[in-house]
């Protein structure tokens, strides 16, 4: 006999997690390096409301609105990007092993920052040719896709594997012709995936398409539950199943896209932290997606934290993604009791 899992109200676990971002952000600014106590973090914020005698150092200012701040909020969306990009393309595609780079996004974004590396561009250009380069590599899936014979979905997933893979070799290829003394160390070092030298204009890059993103996701999180049933049952219920497929589709990639050209490639986030968040609130994605979003930006800036704070030298974000993600996915699947 099945013992059934019982489960906090939902407007506990939101109120729990919120809190447990607010908590995670105000220790984020305190952790590093330089120290920014909280009686100076109030203060700088405060001064920007109102007359505040500065009793902090201007260094102390500068770090804390050009680069902790920055940051901080960057691990949030990005986190919460990816989280929710996950989760809906589990639903989209009726596969719980989908993640934000099943359609090649993630492999396109690392050829776009790879050749713009290539070029000698720096910057905000590599963040540009990122972005541009991951969602055309999407729209090349989708439209190959939609050309496939057969099943639409079997059809993007397939082209998404094999257009990621020819964009992969291009980002091969990239690193053999790159400089070895300049050039390759640094296109590794993206493709690692890192938040070092976030800055406010990497934020306001990344707010828009997010958003853009974002919202759509959490506006129609309760009809992808209709997807997950499958385009017949979703007719039936007077639902374009392709039509929402395809909306639910460009958000989640715009989403991912954003998120990868401002970060680098951070594995696993997308694929664990939904299925860690069904543990708590269910499949219902009226829940699943305001969840998802909240608990992705708490475990990325966790991860972050370690990033920046571990060791002397900072650890890429997706060493660590992966060092945690990975075995804590291998018990998600083996734990007895599996939600399905």
């Amino acid at each position: 006999m099945t013992k059934k899992k019982t489960y906090l109200p939902y407007s506990v676990i939101i109120a729990l997690m919120a809190a447990a971002l607010g908590l995670c952000i105000v220790g984020s600014v305190v952790l590093g390096r330089y120290p920014i106590g909280l009686r100076e973090l109030c203060g700088i914020i405060g001064s920007k409301f109102m007359d505040v005698e500065p009793f902090w150092k201007p260094v102390q200012e500068s770090l804390l609105l050009n680069h902790r701040l920055p940051r901080i909020l960057l691990a949030c969306l990005v986190g919460c990007c990816l989280s929710a990009a996950g989760a809906a393309y589990q639903g989209v595609f009726q596969n719980p092993m989908a993640a934000p780079d099943i359609l090649g996004a993630s492999n396109g974004a690392a050829f776009g920052a790879a050749l713009a590396i290539l070029l000698g561009f720096g910057g905000g250009m590599v963040t540009a040719f990122a972005f541009a380069a991951s969602l055309l590599t999407v729209g090349a899936v989708i439209y190959v896709g939609g050309k496939a014979r057969g099943k639409r979905v079997l059809g993007l997933v397939l082209s998404g594997i094999m257009i990621g893979s020819l964009v992969s070799s291009g980002t091969s290829f990239i690193k053999l012709v790159a400089d070895p003394e300049d050039q390759l160390p640094a296109i590794t070092y993206w493709l690692m995936g890192s938040l070092n030298g976030a800055s406010p204009k990497d934020v306001l890059f990344a707010l828009f398409p997010m958003a853009l993103g974002l919202v759509p996701l959490h506006l129609l999180r309760w009809r992808i539950n209709i997807l997950t049933l499958g385009d017949e049952e979703a007719q039936t219920m007077g639902v374009n199943a392709r039509r929402l497929r395809t909306v639910v589709i460009l958000a989640a990639t715009l989403a991912t896209a954003a998120s990868v050209s401002v970060s680098g490639v951070i594995g696993w986030v997308g694929l664990v932290i939904p299925h860690l968040t069904r543990r708590m609130v269910g499949n219902n994605y009226k829940y699943l997606m305001p969840a998802s979003m909240l608990f992705g930006a708490i475990f990325l800036l966790m991860v972050d934290n370690l990033s920046r704070n571990l060791l002397a030298t900072e650890i890429p974000l997706g060493i660590l993604t992966s060092l945690i993600g990975a075995p804590f996915f291998i018990y998600l699947i083996t734990r007895d009791g599996e939600r399905h």
